[in-house]
C-alpha cells in the first residue's frame, strides 16, 4: 500500500506565496484525503495560487510537504506527470481536431503512439463525443471544450485530478454528467480529485471534504458530513397548512422553533431524531398536519457566506487545515 493511500494524496506545510506586497498564500498547512475534496473560496482567495504551485507552476517563497508518494516542491516535475489537470481556461492549439488534441496531450503524457489513440478514443467515449471528436475544436461550444479539456486530463490515468471550474458552461444535463464521471472516478477507479469551484451544489453532489479558503488562509477543512452536522441536534418540519399552533406548544415544550415562511418550513433545535416522536404528538395535539420530517442539516451556502464574513462556522469545523479522520 502506498503512503497517499494511507496518510493522503496532499500533505503540505506552512506554504507562502507572495506577489509582490500581496500575501496570496499565508503559511498554508493542509493535508487532503484520498477522496473528492472540494475547494471554495471567494474571489481572490487564493484557490487559483494554491492549484498552480502544487503543480509546480509558481514557485513558492516557503514551504514544502508531499504530493502523492513524490517530495513538494522538489519533484515538481514528476508529480505534474502524476496528475490529470483541467484549467479554468480554455487552452488547445488551433486547427487540430478533437482527438487529435487529446492524442497530443497522450503523447505528451508519455505514451506510445498507438496505446495514446486508443486511450483518447477511450477518454473521449467516456466524455460523451461521438462524431464531434473529428470536427476542429475551435467549433466546440463551452460546454464540448470543457469535456474535451476533461478527458485531456484523464488521457494518462492519472491517480490524482485536479479540475478547476470543470462544469462552467455546462447545460444542466452535461453537468449532472460530469458530475456523476467524477463521482464514479473516485467511487469506480479509485481516483482521488480536487474540485475547485463556486458552485457549491456541486460540492454537495460529489465531494468527501471540504477546504474553503479566505484570503490566502485555510479557514475550514472537515468532512462534509461532519460541516452538516449541527452542533446542537435539529429536526427539520415540513408542513401541510398553518403551522403556528404546533410551533406554540413546541415553544413550550422547552424547543428554540426557526421558521422558514417561504417554504413553510420549521427547524427545531434541541431535539434529537430519535426523540422524533414527541415532535409528531405536538403536532397531533395541535391539529398540524406533517409532510416531511428529518434531521435538519447545516446549509453549505450559509457555512460559506459565514467563513468569508469572518464568522465562525455553524458546525464542528477545524480551521488549521488538517482533518481528525485522515488522522
Amino acid at each position: 500500500m502506498t503512503s497517499h493511500e494511507t496518510d493522503g494524496i496532499v500533505e503540505i506545510h506552512s506554504v507562502s506565496k507572495r506577489y509582490g506586497a500581496i500575501d496570496a498564500l499565508r503559511d498554508v498547512s493542509l493535508r487532503i484525503p484520498v477522496g473528492v475534496t472540494g475547494l471554495l473560496g471567494p474571489n481572490g482567495s487564493g484557490k487559483s495560487t494554491l492549484i498552480k504551485s502544487l503543480l509546480g507552476l509558481l514557485k513558492v517563497q516557503s514551504g514544502a510537504g508531499r504530493v502523492l508518494d513524490f517530495q513538494w516542491p522538489r519533484d515538481a516535475r514528476i508529480i505534474r506527470d502524476h496528475i490529470g489537470y483541467l484549467p479554468e481556461d480554455d487552452c488547445y492549439i488551433a486547427g487540430l481536431i478533437g482527438i487529435e488534441s487529446v492524442t497530443l496531450m497522450a503523447r505528451l503524457s508519455g505514451l506510445p503512439s498507438r496505446e495514446g489513440l486508443r486511450r483518447s478514443h477511450e477518454m473521449m467515449d467516456y466524455c460523451g463525443f461521438g462524431e464531434e471528436r473529428y470536427r476542429e475544436v475551435e467549433s466546440y461550444s463551452t460546454g464540448m471544450r470543457q469535456k474535451l479539456k476533461f478527458a485531456q486530463a484523464l488521457v494518462h490515468d492519472p491517480p490524482l485530478l485536479i479540475l478547476d471550474e470543470p462544469t462552467t458552461g455546462l447545460d444542466p444535463d452535461q453537468r449532472v454528467a460530469m458530475l456523476r464521471r467524477i463521482r464514479n472516478l473516485a467511487t469506480e477507479h479509485g481516483k482521488s480529485v480536487i474540485l475547485s469551484t463556486h458552485i457549491l451544489p456541486d460540492v454537495r453532489s460529489v465531494c468527501d471534504h471540504v477546504v474553503i479558503l479566505v484570503d490566502g488562509t485555510v479557514r475550514v477543512f472537515d468532512s462534509l458530513e461532519n460541516l452538516s452536522r449541527p452542533i446542537k441536534p435539529c429536526m427539520h418540519i415540513s408542513t401541510i397548512g398553518d403551522p403556528t399552533r404546533m410551533i406554540e406548544q413546541v415553544e413550550r415544550s422547552g424547543y428554540t422553533v426557526h421558521r422558514d415562511i417561504e417554504t413553510n418550513s420549521l427547524r427545531v433545535e434541541g431535539i434529537a431524531e430519535e426523540q422524533a416522536s414527541v415532535l409528531w404528538q405536538i403536532a397531533a395535539a395541535s391539529n398540524t398536519s406533517i409532510r416531511r420530517l428529518e434531521p435538519a442539516v447545516n446549509s453549505l451556502e450559509q457555512i460559506f457566506m459565514d467563513v468569508a464574513l469572518g464568522k465562525s462556522p455553524m458546525s464542528s469545523t477545524r480551521a488549521d487545515g488538517v482533518d481528525d479522520a485522515s488522522s
